[in-house]
């Protein structure tokens, strides 16, 4: 199975995976509703740690729960875990197999706080260190950059925050998400058109803001991944203080901008960037005022912002891949890669 091949699986995953983990997912979030949680305690490493900046913006705004990413390395290298009282303490990984994600886990444990794993490996480690678990069913993956296991995730913890909020119309939007992904998935061969223009392309930055702040670390990440061009995100308001000084003319900028409550402040940076820069502008929208200003727009279906990262991220995805062959690499071989990454 190729990279391109699980790019196009995600509709299938996302639909049986609300299927298959629905009661699951309920369960759990019955289990929680009795315990006395004041905030999350999210570790994650790469893909994973993208799907929690997801989970940032999406429990936060719509359960109440500030959530902290987690640094592994207290946990292990300097053997100084911080104190996790009240705190849900939630390990993300694909593999489940990270000794530093199963490390904070343990140590939750130990504190006597609820563990939880999001995982695509139910046997793993990190399943075993957990008290509750959620398993993506993402099927295997083969290809070494994440594509379906990554929406897989932000799918689960999507459910889990329709699922402590209780909400029958949250749910109903989930349910919409494989229809859009398949609709976004149309965008292929204009998206493996578009990017002949970008094979030269060494550098770049890649925008987002709220939810789709991860989408903006997701789309660099798999650019370095496969295409190995320095692609450095940011959230549209901290690019402004500073960062912004380099974009010249012609500089590719690549945005993620959807309706929503971000829209009318990215935009107008946009339109600087666009009038006053001549920047090069790769857009991902739902709204015709952005992808005007775009030398390379993509269209996706409208839909509420929140989300919204589980359909803006495939046309990342696809502009990831073709560039990759429109720069001659193989997409399925990324240099000096492994599938699973086991770090301390």
């Amino acid at each position: 199975m190729s990279l391109h091949s699980e790019i196009i699986e995600q509709p299938r995953v996302l639909a049986e995976l609300l299927r298959g983990q629905w009661a699951n997912v309920q369960a759990i979030a019955r289990a929680l509703q009795g315990i006395e949680i004041d905030y999350v305690f999210l570790a994650a490493r790469g893909t994973s740690d993208n799907a929690g900046r997801y989970a940032q913006y999406l429990w936060g705004a719509g359960n109440g729960l500030p959530i902290a990413l987690a640094t592994p390395s207290l946990f292990t290298l300097y053997e100084t875990p911080p104190r996790l009282r009240r705190a849900l303490v939630v390990g993300v990984s694909q593999s489940g197999k990270s000794p530093d994600i199963v490390r904070v886990l343990e140590e939750g444990r130990r504190q006597g706080c609820p563990t939880l794993a999001i995982t695509n490996a139910p046997d793993s480690d990190l399943n075993r260190a957990a008290d509750y678990h959620i398993d993506i069913q993402a099927g295997e993956e083969r290809a070494v950059a994440a594509t379906k296991t990554y929406t897989a995730e932000l799918m689960a913890l999507a459910m889990l925050s329709a699922a402590m909020a209780g909400s029958e119309e949250t749910l109903e939007t989930l349910e919409r998400v494989p229809g859009w992904v398949e609709e976004a998935l149309l965008l292929d061969e204009e998206i493996g058109r578009a990017t002949e223009r970008y094979r030269y392309m060494e550098q770049c930055v890649v925008l987002g803001r709220g939810y789709n702040y991860s989408t903006a670390f997701e789309w660099s990440l798999k650019l370095k991944e496969l295409t190995y061009v320095a692609a450095e995100p940011y959230s549209s308001a901290d690019f402004q203080h500073g960062p912004i000084a380099i974009v010249e003319q012609g500089y590719p900028v690549l945005a993620v901008i959807p309706q929503g409550r971000i829209f009318s402040d990215l935009l107008a940076l946009l339109r600087s960037l666009h009038d006053e820069k001549r920047a090069e502008l790769v857009v991902i929208s739902n709204r015709q005022e952005a992808l005007r200003l775009a030398r390379s727009p993509f269209r996706v279906p409208e839909m509420p912002e929140w989300v919204s990262p589980l359909v803006s991220i495939i046309p990342a995805q696809l502009f990831s891949y073709h560039l990759t062959l429109a720069k001659g690499y193989d997409p399925d071989a990324p240099r000096g890669l492994r599938k699973v990454t086991e770090t301390r």
